[in-house]
């Protein structure tokens, strides 16, 4: 499959900022006053250890990994590893930049500004055009004030100077559903006449591949690769890979990656994906609306729904956009609700949208009884409650 993919503080300060619900204490001023004793100034580089490896540690649990390994990978080859970055905290993160230690790795941060359970991506591009052998990286990534911190990401890899991919990736770019597509690519080889792939390898049933023989003499063996891709494949991004095994002498280059990517456009898509109906008390109720569109004129026959409290209007008509009211009464179960909603048309059985619902469930307010006639109400403000003891 396609995979995707230390901290230390700026500064030190009088104290340490560190995002809410961290358990990182806080430090305070260490240096009050002009004068210092002998033992103080010998226990300051003891009491700044503390803080900075609890830093480290609130940073990078935000990180999915802190190290990939690229393999071996052919020269001209497209290679990319995506460090996964989940905010775990109440505050805004915001990264303000990333450098590399290395000329042979470029690094771009996708979603600066990251919210609560929100992610971002540092995307470590290989240079395999550039650079031949075996290279390696550090990312420092860098945070904003007030949670001023720095961590360090590391990627590596071998990038054989006798094997090229041209193009180095296969690379669908939007593919309609439904639709088959094809994509070349030419692995040339410069060495001994023996050389050969042996298979191209992947465990995605959606893909077909050919591989033929074009040249081999002199030194130098090419073949074309051709990757198809079935129109069976559901919607949704591809990121994949494939495996060129080849006869090479060293065990550790007899197998190659070639990424495979692309999005296969849905034929029926709903908008927005994910609706939000906020909060609701007990009893409440909303209605909503989400627009249903298709490439061609289309009916929507069923809409599935396992929770009762929904509702749903629909057209009966064939056309290219449909709008649908969805009415949620809100129950007696406290708490979020995240709901999958399934659209079904008459163009199949896999020409469906899938919308999700979320919303959060708050107790109903309580009901005051009104007073009975002739009865004194109870003045809260002086009553007292009756003696325990006789």
């Amino acid at each position: 499959m396609f995979y995707f993919m230390r901290t230390t503080m700026m500064k030190f300060s009088n104290s340490i900022d560190t995002p809410q619900e961290d358990p990182i204490p806080r430090m305070h001023s260490l240096m009050r006053g002009a004068r210092f004793s002998m033992a103080v100034i010998l226990l300051l580089p003891a009491a700044l250890q503390t803080p900075r490896a609890e830093a480290q540690e609130w940073a990078e649990k935000m990180f999915n990994t802190l190290e990939h390994d690229f393999g071996t990978i052919a020269r001209g080859a497209d290679t990319v590893f995506r460090f996964e970055i989940t905010n775990l905290y109440k505050q805004t993160m915001h990264i303000s930049g990333v450098r590399s230690s290395c000329g042979c790795t470029t690094p771009t941060v996708e979603n600066a500004t990251i919210k609560t359970h929100e992610k971002a991506y540092v995307v470590a591009k290989f240079n395999t055009r550039t650079f031949v052998g075996r290279h390696g990286a550090t990312l420092t990534v860098s945070f904003d004030p007030p949670f001023r911190a720095e961590v360090q990401v590391r990627v590596h890899g071998n990038i054989r100077g006798d094997v090229v991919f041209s193009p180095g990736a296969i690379g669908f770019g939007s593919v309609d559903q439904g639709t088959v597509q094809e994509q070349k690519i030419n692995v040339n080889y410069a060495g001994r006449d023996s050389w050969e792939i042996l298979d191209i390898t992947n465990d995605n049933d959606y893909f077909e591949v050919e591989l033929n023989e074009t040249a081999r003499g002199g030194g130098r063996v090419s073949y074309s690769l051709l990757v198809r891709l079935k129109d069976n494949l559901p919607p949704g991004y591809i990121n994949d890979q494939l495996t060129v095994v080849t006869n090479d002498r060293n065990p550790n280059n007899q197998r190659i990656p070639l990424f495979v990517e692309g999005r296969v456009v849905p034929e029926i898509s709903v908008t927005p994906e994910t609706l939000v109906l906020g909060e609701l008390k007990e009893g409440e109720e909303i209605t909503k609306r989400v627009v249903v569109r298709g490439k061609q004129p289309f009916k929507i026959v069923n809409i599935q729904c396992d929770n009762k409290n929904f509702e749903f209007k629909k057209d009966e008509t064939a056309k290219l956009v449909h709008l649908v009211n969805i009415t949620y009464r809100a129950g007696d179960k406290l708490g979020t609700l995240n709901q999958s909603i399934q659209i079904k048309t008459d163009r199949g059985d896999n020409r469906t949208a899938t919308c999700k619902v979320s919303v959060s469930i708050a107790p109903a307010d309580p009901v005051v009884k009104p007073v009975e006639s002739g009865s004194q109400p109870l003045d809260v403000g002086t009553a007292t409650a009756p003696a325990d003891t006789p």
